[in-house]
C-alpha cells in the first residue's frame, strides 16, 4: 500500500506515524485513516518494533479532525461509514499489543483528540490546543468522543467541553487528567524519546498484559477485573523475564529483557 497522507518510520526500537497533511493541519479524510489502520497493524505485527509514536507533521497541529470539506454533502449513509472507520483506526491504537503514545503539537481537535485519547499516553506541547469542536458545525463527536473523553475526565467535563464546543490550552488539559504531560515545544520529541525508552527496557509481555488489563477495568465489574489480573499475574510468572527480574533484582544488577 502506497502511503500519500502518513510518514512510517522505525527508529531505535519505535514505529513513527505522522499524519501527514500539515498545510491543512493534518485533518482525517478517508485515505489518511485507512493508511493508518495499515500502518498500526504494520508495527504491531512487527517484533522489532518496542513502541509506537503516532504524531502530526508541522507545528500548527497533531490533528485537526474531520476534513470537512470533503464530507460537506456527504449522505447519512456515508457519514456512518466514516465514524465506524474512525472507530477502527481508535481501537486498533487501543487494542494494539505494543503501547502507543501521542506526541501532539499545536491542534488536537475532533476527531484529532479521539485519535489521541484512543493512545496509551499524551504528551502535548505548550502550544496544544484540544477539544471537541464538532457541535460548532452542527455535528457531535463521532471518533469515539462521547465515550472516551468521559471515561478519562469525568462525565460533567466531558459534558462541557463536548455541549460548549469549547478548545482548552495545554495546561488546563493537564490539570483535568487529559494529557500526561505539558513540554516546550521543542522539547516534545525528546520527552516521548525519553518515556519510550524507560517503557521499552521493561518486560513487553508485562507491559501487553498490563495494557490489557487496564483497558478491560472499564468495561468489567471489580470483582472480575481482579480475577483477569490474578490470572495475568499467574501467566506473567512462567515467563523467561520473570526470572531473569528476579534474578536480576536478587543480584544487584540491570535486568535484561527478552520478551519471553
Amino acid at each position: 500500500m502506497e502511503f500519500k497522507n502518513t510518514l512510517y518510520e522505525k527508529k531505535d526500537g519505535k514505529a513513527i506515524i505522522t499524519i501527514n497533511r500539515p498545510a491543512i493541519l493534518n485533518v482525517l479524510n478517508e485515505e489518511t485513516m485507512r493508511e493508518l489502520l495499515q500502518e498500526l497493524g504494520d508495527a504491531e505485527k512487527d517484533e522489532s518494533v518496542k513502541i509506537i509514536v503516532l504524531t502530526g507533521a508541522g507545528e500548527k497541529a497533531f490533528c485537526a479532525g474531520l476534513d470537512l470539506k470533503a464530507v460537506k454533502d456527504i449522505t447519512p449513509l456515508k457519514m456512518w461509514e466514516l465514524s465506524r472507520l474512525l472507530h477502527k483506526v481508535t481501537l486498533a491504537i487501543e487494542e494494539n499489543e505494543k503501547p502507543v503514545i501521542a506526541a501532539i503539537n499545536g491542534f488536537a481537535l475532533g476527531g484529532g483528540l479521539e485519535v489521541a485519547m484512543a493512545c496509551d499516553m499524551r504528551i502535548v506541547s505548550e502550544n496544544a490546543r484540544l477539544g471537541q469542536p464538532e457541535v460548532n458545525v452542527g455535528l457531535i463527536p463521532g471518533g469515539g468522543g462521547t465515550q472516551r473523553l468521559p471515561r478519562i475526565v469525568g462525565k460533567g467535563l466531558a459534558k462541557e467541553l463536548i455541549f460548549t464546543g469549547k478548545i482548552i490550552d495545554a495546561k488546563t488539559a493537564e490539570a483535568i487528567g487529559l494529557v500526561n504531560k505539558v513540554v516546550s515545544s521543542d522539547k516534545l520529541m525528546l520527552a516521548v524519546d525519553e518515556i519510550a525508552k524507560e517503557i521499552m527496557s521493561k518486560p513487553p509481555l508485562a507491559i501487553k498484559l498490563a495494557k490489557q488489563l487496564i483497558n478491560a477495568s472499564d468495561e468489567v465489574d471489580l470483582r472480575t477485573g481482579l480475577a483477569y489480573e490474578a490470572e495475568a499475574a499467574g501467566i506473567i510468572s512462567s515467563t523467561e523475564d520473570f526470572k531473569e527480574g528476579v534474578s536480576a533484582f536478587i543480584e544487584k544488577r540491570k535486568p535484561e529483557f527478552k520478551g519471553k
